[in-house]
């Protein structure tokens, strides 16, 4: 009998962007079930493959949610351990997040009712729905925050991660952003680039980036460079492993300076180059990189 070689499965917040998901990864080439109770797991991976599919199986992902039949978050998680123990298989949980404040506005938007709340405002739907979900998102592996992500972002994002990958190897995010804009809401890790001196004070390279050269090279020229740069490396080497040995096959390394356009870009592209020379496979992206250089965001120079 030939059985899928991973399992994913998909649940988060109603509204957080579940189909979205779903649709990517049948995209993707996964093949995808909707809203199946757990107790027919066993009879779906007994089941023939369809017709035309590949020998050695295609991934399967499962959606589950608060209107999934027989909805039990505990006895979900304890569902996941007996197959994995079972049938010896790679089941990965991924948690789609979103604030309260934006899966209103989207329900209001879409005039749609919650699930949880057809009677009652939105809003006590969601309540609800968080408190009920709280041992699934403590449970999952990889958490996606969509609050400020369109449809279209997220689906970028799961190309990205699950293009071809196998669920127990770490999917590795380098992202740049500006304090000043605010954090990265899925960060795992976040490194300070501030104490590193500011291209933006030079009228010649403010309005360049941190992927030009001559700007690059002005932030290697500050004194404490190579030593914080490297061991920031050095760390991110011994702590993927072990985070990959914990089960969190999903991590994001957040790079910031004040901005987002200098010296986190260039901090971010070095430390992405460093660890794909290690044996690792990293996105790098920049958040603040198309934003407009302003001096009100950046404070004052100093001088060293």
């Amino acid at each position: 009998m030939t059985r899928p070689k991973d399992i994913l499965l998909v649940t988060g917040m109603s509204g957080a962007g579940k189909s979205t998901v779903l649709k990517t990864l049948e995209d993707l080439g996964w093949e995808v079930v909707d809203n199946l109770p757990l107790l027919l797991l066993d009879r779906l991976l007994d089941a023939p493959l369809p017709e035309g599919s590949p020998d050695d199986s295609q991934p399967l992902a499962i959606g589950i949610g608060a209107r999934t039949r027989d909805f039990d978050p505990e006895r979900i998680v304890r569902r996941i351990r007996e197959f994995r123990n079972r049938h010896g298989l790679e089941i990965g949980t991924l948690f789609l997040d979103c604030s309260a404040p934006e899966l209103e506005r989207r329900y209001s938007e879409t005039r749609r009712r919650h699930p949880l709340a057809l009677d009652r405002p939105a809003i006590d739907g969601i309540g609800r729905e968080r408190d009920l979900l709280a041992p699934l998102r403590d449970w999952a592996n990889r958490l996606i925050d969509t609050t400020e992500m369109s449809a279209n972002e997220l689906a970028q994002q799961i190309r990205a991660n699950f293009s071809g990958e196998r669920l127990g190897e770490p999917t590795l995010s380098i992202r740049s952003f500006g304090f000043a804009r605010g954090l990265p809401r899925n960060a795992d890790l976040v490194f300070d680039m501030r104490f590193l001196r500011n291209p933006h004070w030079d009228a010649v390279l403010r309005p360049g980036t941190g992927l030009d050269a001559d700007v690059s090279a002005y932030i290697m020229a500050d004194p404490a460079y190579d030593a914080a740069v490297s061991r920031i490396d050095e760390l991110l080497v011994l702590l993927l492993p072990r985070y990959r040995a914990e089960g969190k096959s999903y991590v994001t390394v957040a790079i910031g300076c004040t901005g987002g356009r200098h010296r986190s870009v260039h901090v971010a592209e070095r430390i992405g180059r460093r660890l794909r020379e290690a044996g690792f496979s990293p996105s790098v992206d920049h958040r603040d990189l198309g934003a407009a250089p302003q001096d009100a965001l950046e404070g004052s120079p100093v001088v060293l």
